[in-house]
């Protein structure tokens, strides 16, 4: 029996027994989002009389983002994070091609918010928000001392900054565009070029939305490991702070919800190093890095790759960073 987003859910049941319990049957599979990075699923499976909750991602019927990791990479960098203490889903089942459910995996479900303006806005919220900041500068730290030896079986990108704003500027020139502020963003980043402050492995994607929160407790779980690499680790801290991770509340830089100074201190209490120079770079580099995505996902919709309203929604917010681009080049925050 198939349900109504393509996924068989005995074809599901069987790959499920074969890796886990001969008993399990799936009894529902129910659609979370068709995003740019992942078709996401909430799973129901029944063990006896005992009700488990997963989540299944697997690559999008659209294609995959640019640079992001197969699936059974991605799957197996949780994995081993999440065995060196960090707050990640466990993952229960790396699917095969004989399983006949594409690229994917089946994580354990864990009880959050994961919709940013729900935990940025609700009051039920505001004790999470108040350590949410910490949280995050003690979770980077702990991410980025992790050896980056752990990792060296698995293909992940490693690249030079230098190298990343190169590949940035060449997917720019691809969509054959002429912006004017994106422009001065690429010759601004490459005379502002930091020494790196170490080499780690970097999240690619931490931020709001891809936090679960719970209203007590704050951060429970890291989602999507998929644009993971080796780098500089300054550069998760930068993408946290780029205002359009904020939901519209610009004045608490720190993901919408806290202040700078909160999340720097307790990056350097759990061992980071902060180069605060470096830190006004990486947040120009997020923001540009940002508006290309943006860029990416309308002329995947305007060339007819992908039609999807939702990617060209998204390409609008293309102005949003030119603005942000400017003020931070101009007055070196937002």
């Amino acid at each position: 029996m198939a349900d109504l987003q393509g996924v068989d859910m005995a074809v599901l049941t069987q790959a499920l027994r074969r890796r886990w319990r001969r008993d399990a049957m799936v009894t529902a599979v129910t659609a979370l989002s068709a995003g740019a990075a992942s078709d996401t699923f909430a799973v129901d499976v029944a063990l006896n009389e005992e009700l488990r909750s997963l989540i299944f991602q697997r690559s999008p019927s659209g294609g995959p983002v640019e640079g992001a990791l197969p699936k059974y990479v991605q799957a197996r960098l949780q994995r081993r994070v999440q065995e060196h203490g960090l707050p990640v889903a466990e993952v229960v089942c790396i699917l095969e091609p004989e399983d006949r459910l594409g690229q994917g995996f089946l994580m354990q479900r864990v009880a959050g918010e994961s919709l940013a303006p729900k935990y940025l806005r609700d009051d039920t919220f505001a004790p999470a928000r108040a350590v949410m900041a910490q949280q995050c500068g003690s979770i980077l730290a702990r991410l980025h001392a992790l050896p980056t030896d752990l990792f060296k079986d698995l293909p992940l990108a490693r690249a030079s900054t230098t190298d990343q704003i190169a590949r940035l500027e060449a997917m720019y020139r691809g969509f054959d565009v002429d912006l004017p502020v994106f422009e001065l963003a690429f010759s601004w980043l490459k005379r502002h070029v930091p020494p790196p402050v170490g080499t780690a492995l970097v999240h690619g994607d931490f931020r709001s939305g891809n936090f679960l929160v719970q209203p007590a407790e704050g951060i429970v779980a890291v989602l999507d490991w998929e644009l993971a690499h080796i780098g500089d680790p300054l550069e998760d801290l930068g993408w946290l702070c780029v205002n359009s991770w904020r939901f519209g509340n610009w004045r608490l830089p720190v993901g919408g919800f806290g202040d700078r100074e909160d999340l720097y201190a307790a990056y350097q209490a759990a061992g980071g190093h902060i180069d605060r120079p470096a830190m006004w770079f990486w947040e120009i580099y997020g923001t540009l890095r940002w508006g290309l995505s943006c860029l990416q996902l309308a002329h995947q919709h305007l060339s007819g790759s992908v039609v999807s309203v939702e990617r060209a929604a998204i390409g609008r917010r293309v102005s949003e960073t030119e603005i942000d681009l400017l003020h931070l080049i101009d007055k070196g925050t937002i």
